[in-house]
């Protein structure tokens, strides 16, 4: 048995993670650019939303979890003599990975027969979720860290999220999309569809008015199943939204119905999830798609 930390970036609520088990270490969140609170802990996700929602012309901003925050669960769990793996947001867009790792080998000077895996899950909010969720169902069916490892390590490429967002406004400030064709786009009312893939973010195309955008983020789910094979039971699927909860149900209903539809023999479950800050800063309060990752199963 092995014990599974985390960081918030995965977006599980403080429910959802004490039923599973797992720790969450947290990311800080700043509405002023200057004094920094815990997300989950010193500041609801809700709140910041809220703070975005009334103030559209304010960019709130994240900071990564420190090494000191990872050390001090680690040397804990040395000390308790537990194996522990460790997920954390992708390393392409954060330096949280590094802080686990730094922290990792400073732990492991005291305690050098420590058993710590730092995993960097090359996933983000929605999927990053579902990479905790196979963590967990990996862990309870008896299996060892290193086989955990193993197959997550071989299984997170399969991890994708198909997302629309209200604009390109927090894309352009945080420099992932360009000035002028982010500002054309929102002067035409085209909403940006984006992918996230490989740990990174990428243009997934256009479409016209925010239902096209769903059913645009659904017909590339449908693509994905496609092309990747097997019904939605082979694999873990979460809607996440931003601001609006009601939008992020009509959405979650939608995309089980679609699913149902086209694999009437397969249970189709589909999570529903409330984006946290460490992605809103980039997307803004609107963002509003699904994550796929392929799922573990005993037998394999």
């Amino acid at each position: 048995m092995f014990d599974i930390i985390t960081d918030s970036a995965c977006d599980l609520t403080p429910e959802m993670a004490q039923k599973m088990g797992v720790e969450v270490v947290p990311f800080y969140v700043s509405l002023d650019g200057e004094h920094y609170r815990k997300e989950g802990k010193e500041i609801a996700v809700r709140d910041f939303y809220q703070f975005m929602v009334d103030n559209p012309s304010a960019y709130p901003k994240t900071s990564l979890a420190s090494i000191e925050d990872f050390e001090e669960v680690f040397r804990r769990q040395a000390e308790l003599g537990r194996p522990t793996l460790c997920l954390c947001f992708t390393g392409k867009m954060s330096g949280c990975v590094g802080s686990a790792r730094n922290a990792r080998e400073l732990v492991l000077e005291d305690y050098p027969d420590a058993k710590i895996e730092v995993l960097d899950s090359a996933a983000a909010t929605v999927t990053e979720a579902t990479m905790v969720e196979n963590a967990v169902a990996i862990r309870d069916a008896g299996c060892t860290l290193d086989e955990a490892v193993t197959w997550l390590e071989a299984e997170k490429a399969t991890n994708n999220i198909f997302f629309t967002v209200g604009n390109l406004d927090y894309l352009i400030k945080g420099g992932r999309i360009g000035k002028v064709s982010g500002r054309a786009a929102n002067l035409l009312g085209i909403k940006p569809m984006i992918l996230f893939k490989d740990g990174e973010i990428f243009s997934g195309g256009v479409a016209r008015g925010r239902q096209k955008s769903f059913e645009k983020a659904l017909d590339q789910l449908m693509n994905y199943l496609d092309a990747n094979g097997g019904t939605p039971d082979d694999y873990r699927l979460i809607v996440g939204y931003g601001y609006d909860e009601e939008e992020g149900r009509r959405l979650w209903l939608q995309t089980r119905a679609a699913l149902r539809a086209k694999y009437p023999a397969a249970a189709c479950e589909v999570g529903l999830l409330q984006i946290g800050c460490t992605i809103a800063v980039h997307t803004g309060p609107y963002a509003l798609g699904m994550g796929v990752m392929r799922r573990w199963k005993k037998q394999q």
